[in-house]
């Protein structure tokens, strides 16, 4: 078998821990030559784990690819706002290509990489993890074969869970849509992308409604401090206490610190971001969003985004002329009942992976990437780049609904966004 290299650019969560350690479980498949990573304590911590010389780790990507090709693909998990430009590079040196989502931030960017993905004979593929797990895949599979008929429409909840609003999209990196995106895109694309795929059809129209109604100033209750930490009377009442949740899970606190001691945990919520008031933040993204989708094959689906669940998990329910379907992916439970209108009866599909890993779709997807550039199948892959540009454009579609309050004719804005790139 031969064996893959790469270089990983940005070593945070997704890149050094999501999808790197996945050559540290299968050496024989894949081998990581070189690190870009501006962050030293993770650059210096993905060089032991991966036992690189000094020579291979660079502070920036630029540095990097100004060398000549060091690998057979290169693996992109920089901030969003930080995608476009190191991908057409990597893609133009020669480097097959997996890059994070969203593809960029910018709707006349991501249809140019869709177009070096048609331009160039290399794998292009994005980290569309979804449809790579074994619970969508499972409905995929039940929609194929006419398990319920034809497939009529969609619900589909996103139930984001409150820590991980405050986490990522109150305190956090995607908390401000100037800085990183709007909450559609970088929370959601995944969501977009699995609805269009299971739809089996191109978008026909979308709108979208929703707001940030909670996280923000005047919710704040009386005398609240503007840190968790500077001794807060409502630590105890309040839901969002950074201390609580940061010292009660360990692994989350990579994402605060290097030192991820408690000692380390605290020092960085007393001087960082995540430490900050939920409600005295600079975040301006939606903390609840609904999006309704026409496809062209008059199946319609309609999708929730919503902070306020206690359960991180994601469920659906598919309806069809003969038959529906209802799942759930979390933490602790997965599993799929499909229901006979004929004959009444249920059956129950459990299944292992849970959102953990995104439902197994971590390790598959990088594993099919892997053989993907072994066995050299270009323009192949669930999540290539020229497939996922439509589902990014779904996002973009349905923010402009959302701040225009109007019905978006999805081909309409493809062809200006095409237009304008």
């Amino acid at each position: 078998m031969k064996k893959v290299t790469a270089v990983l650019i940005g070593a945070g969560n997704r890149g050094a821990l999501a999808y790197a350690t996945y050559a540290l479980q299968h050496p024989e498949e894949l081998q990581f030559v070189a690190i870009a990573e501006p962050d030293q304590g993770r650059r210096e911590a993905f060089q032991k784990a991966h036992n690189l010389p000094d020579s291979a780790c660079y502070t920036s990507w630029e540095e990097m690819l100004r060398e000549p090709k060091l690998a057979d693909a290169a693996l992109i998990c920089t901030q969003d706002q930080y995608h476009f430009e190191p991908a057409i590079k990597a893609f133009e040196a020669g480097y097959h290509l997996l890059l994070e989502k969203p593809m960029s931030t910018d709707p006349i960017e991501v249809v140019k990489l869709g177009q070096h993905a048609v331009k160039y004979d290399r794998i292009f593929n994005i980290c569309h993890v979804l449809r790579y797990t074994e619970f969508f895949g499972t409905l995929k599979k039940i929609i194929e074969d006419k398990k319920i008929g034809d497939l009529v429409s969609i619900q589909h909840n996103e139930n984001v869970a409150y820590w991980h609003q405050a986490h990522s999209y109150v305190r956090g990196n995607w908390r401000n849509s100037e800085e990183s995106s709007p909450m559609i895109l970088a929370k959601s694309c995944h969501d977009m992308d699995i609805l269009l795929w299971l739809a089996g059809s191109d978008c026909r129209s979308i709108s979208s409604f929703g707001s940030l109604s909670h996280f923000k100033a005047e919710n704040a209750p009386p005398q609240a401090t503007d840190r968790c930490t500077d001794g807060c009377p409502h630590a105890e009442e309040c839901p969002f206490f950074a201390p609580r949740f940061y010292l009660a899970n360990e692994g989350w606190r990579y994402a605060l610190t290097n030192d991820v001691s408690e000692e380390g945990t605290m020092k960085a919520l007393q001087e960082g971001p995540y430490g900050r008031c939920v409600y005295k933040c600079d975040n301006d993204v939606v903390d609840h969003q609904v999006v309704n989708i026409e496809f062209e094959n008059n199946v319609t689906a309609a999708f929730t985004m919503c902070a306020f669940t206690n359960e991180y998990a994601r469920t659906i329910k598919l309806m069809g002329t003969r038959g529906e379907v209802k799942g759930i992916m979390s933490f602790n439970k997965c599993e799929i009942e499909v229901t006979d209108f004929l004959t009444g009866q249920k059956e129950l599909i459990p299944l292992e992976s849970g959102v953990d890993d995104h439902g197994g779709g971590d390790s598959a997807l990088i594993g099919n990437f892997v053989k993907l550039v072994r066995e050299d199948r270009i323009h192949e892959g669930l999540s290539s780049a020229s497939v996922s540009v439509q589902s990014h454009l779904m996002s973009f579609a349905a923010e402009r609904s959302r701040l225009k309050n109007q019905v978006v004719v999805f081909k309409d804005f493809a062809e200006e966004i095409e237009f304008r790139s």
